[in-house]
């Protein structure tokens, strides 16, 4: 993009690709990490809700880059918009087992691969549905039946639940009782805040070689008052106003320029 060259910077500071070593820690990523990091110690369910681009996603990629896979297996899921039966095979084939044409046989697999790996080869597997606030109720009535081994005396994984906050909403229903008395660790995201986002802008312009100042303080306000709380909408705004900037050889991105980038990402 030729605003990078036209502010100095070494790449887009605010892109969504962004390396988690340089990942910047706001409180909710903050608590998330100390949730997983105590399911990795005890397995259980976790589940962790947030608004759309509030991170959550991003949080459980630092967590799963941070792991020793000599002892913890992290294995990620992300299409929940299944049947039960292509739940069942989606599992498998993440899991390296094969699939079978009865969700009995593939349920005794998974659990029986669950085992083995926890008593005989002293591994802790987490599995993360993503999005599961999509899941159809017949699979989150088995996912309960999943994490139960030795007539429900061990916890042979940890299982890590994420989606929208409507999911809580979901399992507070009477038929998903059982799944919810199950939840050991329960986080539900705040969303980016204020002085959150003044300070992420500045380092992440720093990070990039760029100067702090680039957007004064009154279009840094704006650009995080037109975004919810979501890091991904603040980070498209950003990127829209350096690209506004850069069209109009301006050294400073005003408010004016902010607001004209979000008229833009509005219209889209």
């Amino acid at each position: 993009m030729m605003f990078r060259q036209y502010y100095g910077m070494s790449y887009n500071p605010f892109e969504k690709e962004l390396e988690t070593k340089n990942a910047y820690m706001t409180q909710d990523m903050k608590s998330m990490q100390g949730r997983l990091e105590h399911l990795k110690q005890h397995p259980g369910i976790g589940l962790f809700t947030a608004g759309s681009g509030q991170g959550k996603t991003f949080s459980l990629r630092y967590f799963s880059e941070s792991l020793n896979p000599n002892i913890t297996k992290f294995y990620y899921i992300c299409l929940s918009t299944v049947t039960t039966t292509e739940f069942y095979r989606q599992m498998c084939t993440t899991l390296g087992l094969e699939s079978a044409c009865h969700k009995a046989s593939m349920f005794r697999n998974i659990q029986n691969y669950f085992e083995m790996m926890s008593m005989n080869k002293k591994i802790h597997c987490m599995v993360c549905l993503d999005e599961a606030q999509y899941l159809n109720n017949d699979i989150l009535k088995d996912l309960k039946m999943l994490c139960n081994f030795a007539m429900d005396s061990k916890s042979c994984f940890s299982l890590l639940l994420l989606g929208q906050p409507n999911l809580t909403s979901l399992l507070m229903r009477q038929p998903h009782e059982a799944l919810r008395q199950r939840i050991t660790v329960n986080y539900q995201f705040e969303g980016l805040q204020e002085k959150e986002a003044l300070d992420y802008i500045q380092k992440q312009l720093e990070l990039v070689g760029a100067s702090s100042k680039i957007l004064d303080e009154n279009a840094m306000l704006a650009a995080y008052g037109s975004c919810g709380g979501s890091i991904r909408k603040l980070n498209l705004i950003l990127t829209k106003s350096l690209m506004i900037g850069a069209q109009n050889n301006k050294a400073h991105i005003d408010t004016d320029m902010v607001l004209s980038a979000i008229n833009d990402i509005e219209l889209c």
